[in-house]
């Protein structure tokens, strides 16, 4: 059974500022390779052995960008939805949901932010048989990077005990909120958390049925904005009164947090979210003196600098 890349292209610009803008985000940009982001992501899913056509979910402004940047990778979308205004990421996914579950009742959706950077490829798509052995049993799978220093600008998860019948996978003990300094020194010795990565994995139909015990709001806002939507050109733009009427709640907050489901599969490849200057000078190549340079540079008594 092949899995349903879901990809969030959504995002207000506001990390690496002032490249990356309201009307150019960072995930349309070309910043840690000769592709952007997005395209990175929609690379990292090409796979057909494992991948159907990926979901594409954006707002209306950055349409033509989205569905050029995957016309020029030679992806052909099974859909770009697009978002009327802004809810964060559970309703994103659900709109996601409703569509594959109509179309196939067991289909498997992992959801992926159009944004960050991952190294490995390989060793992704090892983790994602992983979780998709767990998902199949109805667990709702989300990653958990390995960390490799004291973070304070990320979300921790608490492994639990071992899944039965499922390597490398592990029960969510309990998310915990982005942590002060010693308690995320406290987090790298203790060795049983992860950082969250935003990345999940699970059934459509099974995310659906948690909403309709935790959010029926929600469920019932997105499945209406999923009826009206209206097909434009390349589009499927969700129907803007009911898609506003749903809560603005992120995935974490309005399932994974509060459902008994929750599994985390550990996910060590060079992950990066990619959400600060910092951040994408780890990722970047860099010369003797530490220097990631880019572009005509003449770098003088500089060290350590991008």
């Amino acid at each position: 059974m092949k899995i349903h890349p879901v990809i969030l292209s959504g995002g207000s610009g506001t990390r690496l500022w002032p490249v990356s803008r309201a009307t150019y985000p960072k995930q349309l940009m070309a910043l840690t390779s000769e592709l952007t982001l997005l395209q990175e992501t929609l690379r990292r899913v090409a796979d057909d052995t494992r991948f159907a056509a990926p979901i594409v979910v954006c707002n209306d402004e950055h349409r033509f960008l989205v569905a050029e940047q995957a016309r020029a990778l030679g992806v052909t979308p099974a859909a770009i939805l697009l978002e009327p205004v802004g809810r964060n990421t559970a309703p994103a996914i659900a709109a996601a949901a409703h569509i594959l579950a109509d179309r196939d009742p067991e289909a498997m959706m992992l959801m992926l932010p159009s944004d960050h950077y991952i190294a490995a490829r390989d060793g992704f798509w090892e983790a994602v048989d992983r979780a998709a052995r767990a998902a199949g049993r109805g667990a709702l799978v989300t990653f958990g990077v390995t960390p490799n220093r004291p973070e304070t600008g990320y979300g921790y998860i608490r492994r639990g005990e071992a899944l039965d019948g499922c390597p490398g996978c592990f029960r969510v003990e309990r998310f915990v909120e982005k942590p002060d300094l010693e308690t995320a020194k406290a987090y790298l010795a203790d060795g049983g958390y992860a950082w969250n990565s935003g990345i999940f994995l699970f059934g459509a139909a099974r995310y659906l049925e948690e909403l309709e015990r935790l959010e029926t709001e929600m469920l019932s806002a997105t499945a209406k904005a999923v009826a009206l939507a209206v097909r434009d050109l390349d589009f499927l733009r969700l129907d803007k009164d009911a898609f506003a009427a749903a809560p603005a709640r992120s995935i974490d907050y309005a399932v994974m947090e509060r459902t008994d489901g929750a599994a985390v599969v550990p996910l060590d490849v060079g992950w990066s979210d990619v959400g600060s200057w910092a951040a994408l000078w780890e990722t970047a190549e860099k010369d003797g003196n530490g220097n990631a340079l880019v572009g005509d540079v003449l770098a003088e008594g500089v060290t350590n600098s991008y």
